[in-house]
C-alpha cells in the first residue's frame, strides 16, 4: 500500500506535468513545500521500486510511469470527490474543502469512494471546476485557457479556478466569480495592470490583477468573441 508521502508526490507530479510531461525538482519542492534535496532523495527512491511509479533523470525531473499515473489519478479522484461531497452535502465553502480533502484522500476505502460517487450522481467536476477522474482511470478532457490569454472584447465562461490559495477563492466568491460565471473582458490595462471585466448576467464591473486572473481558466471564445461551449 502506498504511503501518504508517496501519494502526495505522485499527485503533485501529475498536477504539474499531466499525462506525459516531466515535473522538475524545483517545481515539486515549491508545490510540496519541501527542500529540493528532499525531493531528489524521494524521486531516486521511487525510481528504483518494483514496480517503479516514476521515471527520474537527474537535471530532467520526473515523469509518472503507467503504474504511477494510475495511482495518482486514483488519489486525485478521492480528493475531488471528497471536496464535492463536503461542499454539496455538508455545506463547506469552496475555500474550505481542499485542506479537508488533503487529510481524508488517503483514508477512504474504494467502497466508500463508490458510495460517495453514487450519492453525488457520478459527477464530472469538483467545486473548483477541476475534472474528476473516472473510476476506470481516465479523465474527462477539458479544453480551456488562462483568463490572462483572453483577448479584449471576448465573452467567455469560467471553466475552473485553482484551489491553491483559499484567500483568493474567498475573494473571487465575494466578486461572484466561480465556475459557470460569464465574463466579458472589456479592457486590459498596460504594464501588467488589471483586467476590467463585466461579471455575470448583471454585467457587474470588476477589476482583477494579473495574480488573481492567472488563477482562473475559461472556455475558449470563438472568433466573434462568444464562448464556444
Amino acid at each position: 500500500m502506498p504511503s501518504e508521502a508517496v501519494d502526495d508526490y505522485l499527485k503533485a507530479i501529475y498536477e504539474i506535468a499531466g499525462d506525459d510531461g516531466r515535473a522538475s525538482t524545483a517545481s515539486l519542492a515549491r508545490k510540496l513545500s519541501v527542500a529540493p534535496a528532499s525531493v531528489t532523495g524521494m524521486l531516486q527512491k521511487l525510481a528504483v521500486r518494483n514496480p517503479a511509479p516514476v521515471e527520474y533523470e537527474k537535471h530532467h525531473g520526473a515523469r509518472l510511469s503507467d503504474h504511477g499515473k494510475q495511482r495518482a489519478l486514483e488519489v486525485i479522484r478521492h480528493h475531488r470527490l471528497i471536496e464535492l461531497f463536503l461542499h454539496r452535502m455538508l455545506g463547506y465553502s469552496w475555500d474550505e474543502v481542499h485542506d479537508e480533502a488533503e487529510r481524508l484522500e488517503h483514508a477512504i476505502s474504494e467502497q466508500l469512494e463508490d458510495r460517495i460517487a453514487e450519492r453525488l450522481g457520478d459527477p464530472e467536476v469538483d467545486p473548483h471546476g477541476h475534472p474528476i477522474p473516472r473510476k476506470d482511470g481516465t479523465i474527462p478532457p477539458r479544453r480551456d485557457l488562462s483568463l490572462l490569454d483572453l483577448f479584449v472584447g471576448a465573452k467567455t465562461t469560467v471553466s475552473r479556478v485553482s484551489d491553491n490559495d483559499s484567500e483568493i477563492l474567498r475573494y473571487l466568491s465575494e466578486l461572484g466569480i466561480t465556475p459557470g460565471t460569464t465574463l466579458h473582458l472589456t479592457e486590459r490595462a498596460p504594464f501588467d495592470g488589471p483586467l476590467m471585466l463585466e461579471v455575470g448576467p448583471d454585467n457587474e464591473k470588476q477589476a482583477l490583477g494579473p495574480r488573481v486572473a492567472g488563477e482562473i481558466r475559461v472556455l475558449p471564445p470563438t472568433a466573434n468573441g462568444e464562448t464556444t461551449g
